[in-house]
């Protein structure tokens, strides 16, 4: 299972890179796995500000449906558009191409609470 050890992680299961006051999003290797083949993103927060571990979207498999948590407090200033007709790159390449959102942090101080990929790999038992 592939778990980079430069990305922080939720325990929602939700990777974070973070440069500067902008942090990507998407979900980890483990969730995709765990979702099976994925077919439709939405996000319909873009430009919205929203709270640490609100609900900034959903992913739907073909078998559940998941809400996505938002892992620091900030506004979305972008969705992977690529994802609204190729929802299958989250499950090809979950850490790359398969990112969800961008968000401008808006309480950096946020970032320590996310775990390390070590703390992520001890949650899920890898």
């Amino acid at each position: 299972m592939n778990i980079p050890s430069d990305l922080k992680y939720t325990k929602d299961h939700e990777w974070v890179s973070i440069y500067g006051e902008i942090a990507t999003v998407g979900i980890t290797d483990f969730a995709q796995k765990e979702l099976g083949d994925i077919v439709y993103v939405e996000v319909e927060t873009l430009d919205q500000t929203l709270e640490k571990d609100a609900v900034f979207g959903t992913v739907e498999a073909v078998k559940t449906v998941s809400d996505l948590f938002l892992p620091l407090s900030g506004e979305i200033i972008e969705f992977n558009d690529n994802l609204g007709s190729t929802p299958e790159t989250v499950n090809a390449d979950p850490y790359g191409k398969g990112w969800m959102v961008k968000v401008k942090i808006s309480d950096a101080s946020q970032i320590e609470e996310l775990l390390s990929s070590e703390d992520y790999k001890t949650l899920i038992g890898a």
